[in-house]
């Protein structure tokens, strides 16, 4: 089974730049928690601040997990957190040439970028921010559904090809 050699590549990139940034993130938000006065270098201005931006309460749990779970729960994690285990079980599975992993990374692809659109709204029309951090992922995001789908339609065409 040989897929394209760019779409190893850019998977790989992406998760590896998906998952720098939020590691950065999550220093940003630590850093921000022991010291409110820390400057991340995302932090351009009063309505370009990333650090601002993840100390939000949509900076952790998408905002959402307060509601069922206490806000000092260990289900309540920075969304960086999430960032880092999804960019790291993507690329993961992105060794494996199963049909079920494909099915699996198309799947939680578009999981990721449904948040990065919620996200996207609460950013532009409550926050009022811009996060170029954010922004980022957001992109690293629908690339990476876009080169999921582009792997679960090579192992279909592989599929088809063998009958």
């Amino acid at each position: 089974m040989a897929f394209p050699k760019w779409e190893r590549k850019a998977q790989t990139f992406l998760c590896v730049f998906g998952l720098f940034l939020s590691v950065y993130a999550l220093h940003v938000e630590l850093s921000r928690e022991r010291n409110p006065d820390y400057r991340a270098m995302c932090d351009l201005g009063e309505s370009v601040s990333c650090s601002k931006v993840f100390s939000s309460r949509w900076g952790r749990g998408f905002g959402l997990v307060q509601y069922f779970a206490a806000e000092d729960s260990h289900l309540n994690q920075p969304n960086s957190v999430l960032g880092i285990i999804f960019y790291t079980l993507q690329m993961g599975l992105a060794l494996s040439l199963s049909k079920n992993a494909a099915l699996f990374l198309v799947f939680s692809s578009w999981v990721s970028v449904a948040g990065s659109l919620y996200l996207a709204f609460i950013l532009a029309f409550v926050l009022g921010d811009f996060c170029m951090v954010c922004v980022s992922t957001y992109i690293i995001n629908f690339a990476l559904l876009f080169t999921n789908l582009q792997r679960k339609r090579a192992l279909q065409g592989i599929k088809e090809k063998a009958r």
